[in-house]
């Protein structure tokens, strides 16, 4: 039975266990916080399974993460955050402690923010709102549209309208930008969030950005990437960072990408892998594979579009397919969203409807350049709270 901490008012949990916040340090170990607390490393890390042990090491500097602590002081409970989905919860369970994989309740908030730019929209972001992540989404939306070092004016306004994830009453996760507009030199410049999640202009045309071809024609994808999804084999919760492109056996798979071939070998789950990096942070990797082409090897450069190996099902796997995953900087993040499937066009009924989107998202603009909406801070609360620990 899954055990979670539900959120009660101060005045309701006087009798309460107490749950404190900490933020995980740069370099700290699942193991040393085990040992730190002085929880067993048996029951919480020698005895999970190996995929369990690698999901220990996903959690990121900063970070942060809960400890439930009776009144004597003893840990009831702990939850540490691995993605923007799942969690490692671990409970006290009669005078033992147990691990588990759980998905992290969020709720989502779509917010907006004007303000006037006095140096740079990097830095006044930055200044605004306090947070990189903001700045990060909105320079990273215009980067190959726009030159804001040359054409941006002191006076010149933007407006920005995103989904912010809240986790325990504090914002959680990379924002996503739905929409925004930015004006250089009196004219505005908008950015618009479609239903097929890519990003286009106020003309329908896509944005362009770090882009990848599909790594095997004439496949089906059959299952999609999601960082919380309960697997039907193993029946526990598991992320499915990548997404799986079913077809034949022997099938050439190519590069999604030029750059170098940074491992090409046998590993675990994945069966046959291989993995290339990019530039600008970018990776990606094939795996299930049934071999890899004659001179592919760790070293190698490889070219947008060359063969790398063929389909298989090698390692955990029910039948032949590729499954391909993308990550920047370390971290997983959707393929479909950045490679190029098919160059298609917006026309007929997807146009008509990015247009009604457009529409309604340029009044929502106005809207908030009227009335100058400014950064919701988040409240400022004490470090310590109190939650009601449901057994």
């Amino acid at each position: 039975m899954l055990r979670l901490f539900i959120i009660l008012t101060f005045w309701i949990s006087l009798f309460s266990a107490e749950v404190e916040e900490h933020r995980w340090k740069n370099g700290e170990m699942f193991l040393s916080f085990l040992e730190k607390n002085k929880l067993p490393l048996k029951n919480l890390y020698y005895n999970l399974d190996r995929e369990s042990q690698i999901l220990t090491t996903e959690m990121h500097t900063g970070i942060h993460y809960q400890i439930l602590r009776a009144k004597d002081g003893t840990i009831e409970q702990i939850l540490l955050p691995l993605n923007s989905e799942l969690q490692i919860h671990i409970y006290k369970d009669k005078k033992s402690y147990s691990f588990e994989i759980i998905p992290i309740v969020l709720n989502k908030e779509i917010e907006a923010l004007t303000l006037t730019i006095t140096s740079s929209p990097n830095y006044n972001l930055t200044k605004e709102t306090g947070s990189h992540k903001l700045a990060k989404i909105f320079i990273s939306a215009f980067r190959n549209s726009l030159n804001f070092k040359n054409n941006i004016r002191k006076g010149d306004k933007l407006v920005m309208i995103y989904q912010q994830l809240y986790r325990l009453g504090n914002r959680f996760s990379m924002p996503i930008l739905k929409t925004a507009m930015i004006e250089m030199r009196g004219k505005k410049n908008y950015i618009y969030l479609n239903d097929d999640d890519r990003y286009y202009d106020e003309n329908g045309h896509r944005a362009k950005g770090f882009l990848l071809n599909a790594p095997v024609k004439g496949a089906r994808i059959s299952s999609y990437f999601t960082k919380r999804r309960f697997h039907p084999i193993l029946k526990k919760w598991k992320a499915h960072l990548g997404v799986d492109f079913a077809v034949r056996r022997g099938t050439p798979i190519a590069a999604a990408g030029s750059g170098k071939v940074i491992f090409a070998s046998r590993n675990g789950a994945y069966g046959n892998l291989i993995k290339i990096r990019h530039s600008d942070g970018y990776e990606t990797r094939y795996a299930h594979m049934k071999s890899f082409r004659r001179g592919i090897h760790r070293g190698s450069y490889v070219k947008k579009g060359q063969i790398i190996g063929y389909v298989g099902t090698t390692g955990r796997s029910t039948g032949p397919h590729l499954h391909f995953e993308l990550r920047k900087n370390g971290t997983a993040i959707d393929p479909l969203k950045v490679v190029r499937v098919s160059t298609k066009k917006l026309k007929g009924k997807e146009r008509k409807k990015f247009f009604t989107l457009k529409d309604k998202y340029n009044k929502e603009i106005e809207y908030h350049l009227f009335n100058q909406t400014k950064f919701k801070k988040t409240p400022k609360v004490e470090r310590r709270c109190y939650f009601q620990n449901l057994k």
